[in-house]
Parts: structure tokens; sequence; C-alpha cells
């Protein structure tokens, strides 16, 4: 399954009543890290497909929900589990660390 795109309008059903965990990737166009990390985003969202929902918003089009989560640099990757963040990371990391992180949430 590819990443998938979400907006101000349908992240909650997408995120937050997902039935499995799920990572957005907060990033913008412009954002030189954030494009660094987005073939990792890529390859997580196909190694984790079926186990882990793999999402993207964009904060310059989706400027609420990043607001909501007290988004303040990107690239910001923040999990959430049962419809709750359950960790975040800032910045643009070595992909062994955001698979730390999924690997725990997965358990």
């Amino acid at each position: 399954m590819a990443v998938c795109h979400v907006t101000d309008q349908d992240f909650e059903e997408k995120v937050l009543k997902s039935d499995i965990p799920v990572l957005v990737d907060f990033w913008a166009a412009w954002c030189g890290p954030c494009r660094a990390i987005a073939p990792v985003i890529e390859e997580l969202a196909e190694e984790y497909a079926g186990k882990l929902k793999v999402c993207k918003m964009n904060v310059d089009e989706n400027p609420v929900t990043p607001g909501k989560f007290g988004i303040r640099a990107i690239p910001t990757l923040i999990f959430f589990k049962n419809g709750q963040p359950v960790d975040q990371i800032t910045g643009a990391v070595a992909k062994s660390t955001i698979e730390s992180v999924i690997k725990r949430i997965l358990g």
C-alpha cells in the first residue's frame, strides 16, 4: 500500500479512526529535510503495509491539523494508535530511528 495523503477534512476518518496504527508525516514542498526523508517514508509504507498506515500531510495546504498537534518544525512524524498520538519525531532522522518507534508501537 502506498502512502496516503490526508487533509484537514479527512484526518479524523483516515487517521484517528484507523483500525491500525498510523504514521503521519507533516511536511511541505519547500522543506529540504522533508524531501530528504520522503523516500524513507515510502519504503516504510511498503515494508509495513497492512500493519501500519503511512500518511503525509502538507502543512501549507492544511493549517488546522498541524496547529492542533503543536507542529512547530517540519518534518515532524507523529505516530497514532487508537486515535491518540503515542510518539513523535521531529527532523530528518535515520530510517532505523523511525523503525525502532514503529516496532515499539506495533509491539
